[in-house]
């Protein structure tokens, strides 16, 4: 590609303002305009951003070759289908969509047009997750935590769409077996939907996986635990702290001593390191980290554990 990729955001609320600022910034990246409904929040966040503001995606597709799409989760697939459906790239925030249905007819436009379709699973551009990828081998067991105070944003989904599924996600990564079982308890606390839920998925590998996510609590804790043989590694994503213990020998004692390694992670800004990622896939036409398909899946997890809680009402 000899000119700069023509990219825009469509929704620039809280989360794609941050798209727009990002890609602004990028000097391979052309940022065409930004679309919003609100033709306020539009207007200052393309004055902000350096760009123009449209108000119709028909005056905007034709300029572009990529997109970040930045809407509610009940919106995606209305909003993302005139751009697939042309062929432009697009980024589609987490979760692909509200149903798996619906998720799975996002991926097969992309697939007709030949769109490259990245979905915006944030924590995989982790510092701390890359790393526990690479250091995590045969995990028997996985304990995973997301425990954050109410804001009231992202109500329109819950808490298993909002948060759970980024561990989700990450979890799937990690384990290569299919699930067998999925157990989940969960209920609503402040919204009508579940805003607290615990969930157990038992792999056809033996492994084990315990996620719970809150969005009602008072304090905010984002851990992951894995446990294999003769290793256990614990992740801190706020502190971006990785603990890795293992057994040492001890001569002449009967149980081995428990070493444990700290290590401090080096941090990344993960929302800049998945747009550049977005733009160095597009350009090279690379399969992204979280594709449409991998997207699919960890929605569709996400929505059997939703079920398995509706089913005990």
């Amino acid at each position: 590609m000899n000119h700069k990729l023509r990219v825009a955001v469509v929704g620039v609320g809280y989360l794609g303002r941050f798209h727009a600022l990002i890609y602004s910034r990028m000097p391979n990246v052309e940022l065409v305009g930004i679309l919003d409904s609100n033709r306020e929040t539009a207007d200052r966040v393309a004055a902000e951003a350096g760009c123009t503001a449209f108000y119709d995606h028909l005056e905007l597709r034709d300029k572009i070759d990529a997109v970040s799409v930045v809407v509610p989760t009940s919106l995606h697939l209305e909003v993302a289908r005139p751009f697939l459906e042309k062929g432009i790239h697009t980024l589609l925030e987490k979760p692909i969509a509200t149903a798996v249905a619906e998720g799975a007819e996002i991926v097969e436009m992309a697939a007709r047009s030949g769109a490259l379709l990245q979905i915006g699973h944030l924590e995989r551009y982790n510092a701390g997750v890359m790393e526990l990828a690479t250091r995590i081998s045969n995990p028997h067991f996985i304990e995973a935590q997301r425990m954050s105070s109410f804001v009231a944003r992202a109500t329109d989904v819950d808490v298993i769409s909002d948060l759970m599924i980024h561990d989700i996600d990450i979890i799937l990564s990690l384990i290569d077996s299919d699930i067998v079982t999925v157990s989940a308890v969960g209920t609503p606390v402040l919204t009508n939907h579940i805003d607290i839920a615990n969930a157990r998925l038992e792999f056809a590998n033996g492994c084990v996986a315990n996620i719970i996510a809150s969005r009602v609590s008072e304090k905010k804790s984002r851990r992951i635990r894995a446990f294999g043989p003769k290793h256990y590694l614990s992740l801190d994503f706020i502190e971006q702290r990785l603990n890795i213990a293992y057994p040492k020998p001890r001569p002449d004692e009967e149980w081995p001593e428990i070493v444990v390694e700290t290590l401090d992670i080096a941090p990344v800004k993960p929302l800049d390191a998945e747009l550049e990622d977005f733009v160095r896939c597009v350009v090279s036409r690379q399969k992204p980290l979280v594709d449409g398909h991998v997207g699919l899946e960890a929605l569709d997890v996400a929505m059997r554990v939703k079920e398995t809680i509706l089913g005990k009402f």
